[in-house]
């Protein structure tokens, strides 16, 4: 039994279709909206989605992708009432399973459904041939599970692979595992950074020289493609690589021979090309920046990262992760946070992704360095000024809605408590941070008795492991 998502605003095909998957014993949901369908496919599981193109809100291809991040990774079919050629190109572009006209029988678009769900069940009923090693690759969210099987299915071959990604998303952890994972972790894996070739000399790095090749060759240079024989080759940030290299890459691709600068032979060298983008490569060819001839080389395989505003469930464990890690390079006793920290690195946006999170989380451990929990003061400016600009906006949000519904104000009685329980958390943040978490020093400062202080730790749901026996 499957569960399907519907998401069409014509009632009496979606009706008609509900009551078929009934038949065939598989369970579905109804939407009427873009957005309807957006809420609902992130908010449960479904292992396939129909997806109307012309909706109320918009267009279903324009958001075909969105559909298939949501949670258990769905299969997208996409149901139009008007076939269009270059409609279909797009959705099978962007990884729709189908593209089927409702003028189609229903017998089509069922016999569609059982081939996607018999490809799904054949998809998730295999497993990884052994556990991956994942060089800090960190989450559990469906977004990066979607991402770990694919990269389970790429460490078994030797094809070229694409990673593609935001900046800071992680595609050079990515790249690091295909190589760890595959039969040349013994080999080296060499990271050619295409935005940091210096033009006149990208030719003499990547394919070597020869000595006396121009001026400065003084001595016989080993090229990149060749130190990475046995191994990968990985070049980062691929849109960046000039275009009259492309050509001459091209052909290192097929064939696995290069000639060094200056030199009379030609070289062999037995690499795995790992490549990444943060740039849309199938623009760049049809702005004429980028070899359509190459683009087809280099993707053979390909995996999307997901920016972290798109894993927001990853935060905790990759904060945690790395402030143990950030600890022990600094060798300093592992710091604890609060849930106001945690709480802050959840609603911040993250528009540099994952580097961006690391490098806050370098800031905050380097500010309490003599602390034992972090709290929001000690993150960036830009994160606290985030937090309270949202805080605010979220108040006055709220308060435009009670004054068009005086019903909505709180009693005063529960203005009160609410205060009151701000006042108290601030008081035992402070509490902590101004005695180190030392128990005995906390009640003398607060002239609280320790009972009464447990009782407000958990009244406030501060763990006790924040603090020590004194």
């Amino acid at each position: 039994m499957a569960k399907i998502l519907i998401v069409d605003d014509d009632l009496m095909f979606c009706r008609m279709l509900s009551l078929k998957f009934s038949d065939l014993g598989h369970t579905s949901s109804t939407t009427f909206t873009l957005e309807e369908g957006l809420n609902k496919a992130f908010s449960e599981e479904f292992d396939v989605i129909l997806l109307d193109v012309r909706m109320p809100d918009g267009s279903g291809l324009d958001h075909l992708r969105r559909f298939k991040k949501a949670p258990g990774a769905p299969e997208v079919i996409i149901i139009t009432g008007l076939g269009d050629p270059d409609g279909a190109e797009t959705a099978i572009e962007s990884g729709a399973w189908d593209y089927i006209e409702k003028g189609s029988s229903i017998k089509s678009i069922t016999l569609s459904l059982s081939r996607v769900l018999q490809y799904r069940r054949e998809k998730l009923s295999k497993k990884p041939p052994e556990v991956l090693r994942l060089q800090g690759i960190i989450g559990n969210s469906p977004a990066i599970r979607a991402c770990l099987s694919l990269l389970a299915q790429v460490v078994s071959s030797d094809a070229n692979v694409l990673l593609t990604g935001e900046t800071g998303t992680g595609k050079e952890l990515f790249a690091r595992a295909i190589h760890e994972n595959n039969g040349r972790s013994n080999g080296n894996f060499i990271v050619v950074d295409c935005t940091a070739l210096p033009e006149t000399l990208a030719e003499s790095l990547i394919f070597g020289h020869e000595r006396g090749a121009f001026t400065g060759a003084d001595k016989v240079r080993e090229g990149m493609v060749k130190q990475a024989d046995g191994g990968t080759l990985f070049l980062d940030e691929i849109g960046e690589l000039p275009l009259t290299l492309q050509k001459a890459f091209l052909r290192v691709l097929q064939e696995h021979q290069f000639r060094p600068l200056g030199s009379k032979h030609e070289v062999t060298s037995n690499f795995r090309l790992v490549a990444a983008t943060n740039r849309d490569l199938e623009e760049m060819v049809r702005k004429g920046l980028f070899r359509e001839d190459l683009l087809f080389r280099v993707q053979s395989l390909s995996i999307e990262i997901p920016p972290l505003r798109e894993r927001i469930d990853d935060i905790s464990e990759i904060a945690l992760y790395h402030i143990a890690e950030i600890c022990k390079r600094l060798n300093i006793t592992i710091k604890g946070v609060s849930p106001e920290f945690l709480s802050e690195l959840h609603e911040y946006k993250w528009p540099g992704n994952v580097r961006e999170l690391v490098n806050s989380l370098e800031q905050a451990v380097s500010s309490a360095y003599s602390e034992p929990i972090l709290f929001p003061k000690h993150l960036p400016t830009r994160i606290r000024t985030h937090a309270v600009k949202t805080t605010i906006s979220d108040k006055a949000t709220q308060l435009k809605k009670q004054e068009k519904s005086p019903s909505c104000l709180p009693t005063l009685k529960d203005l009160r408590e609410s205060a009151l329980r701000e006042a108290e958390q601030r008081y035992l943040q402070s509490l902590i941070s101004v005695t180190g978490g030392n128990v005995r020093k906390a009640c003398q400062v607060s002239d609280l008795s320790r009972s009464r202080f447990y009782a407000l730790l958990k009244k406030h749901n501060i763990s006790k492991r924040f603090f020590v026996e004194a």
